[in-house]
């Protein structure tokens, strides 16, 4: 299933991400990140390896994101849940282009080179939109 062509745009500008996984105790587990579009129009996210997010990932990888965006008259929401797939990223470089589109600087200040970090890619499985 592919993203709806209306909120697309939510994956490419600077919105922050709230991510649900199901953690080892079976509850959600929900925080916020950055978040972009691959070239084959998956939704994509950096984290450490040593996150709970991957660990969770890892056990099931079963992945909920959604993101709100307010333009002060319009509310537009854009709900996906799918699969997560995990490749090393051993460059850091989805961090580094997440801090570029959301920081507007070219590298990520607080990566750290002996830190490992992991691009999810997010196989879209059912969409909900608003707005």
């Amino acid at each position: 299933m592919s993203i709806p062509a209306s909120h697309i745009d939510l994956l490419e500008g600077p919105i922050i991400w709230h991510v649900a996984t199901i953690g080892p105790d079976g509850e959600p587990h929900s925080s916020p990140v950055w978040a972009g579009i691959d070239d084959d129009g998956n939704p994509i996210i950096s984290m450490l390896k040593r996150r709970q997010k991957v660990k969770n990932l890892v056990a099931d990888p079963a992945i909920a994101m959604s993101a709100y965006e307010f333009d002060g008259e319009n509310y537009r929401h854009l709900e996906l849940r799918g699969t997560a797939t995990i490749e090393d990223d051993p460059d850091h470089s989805l961090i580094h282009e997440m801090a570029q589109k959301y920081l507007g600087v070219d590298r990520y200040a607080h990566a750290q080179p002996n830190e490992e970090r992991v691009t999810i890619s997010v196989t879209v499985e059912h969409s909900n939109t608003m707005g």
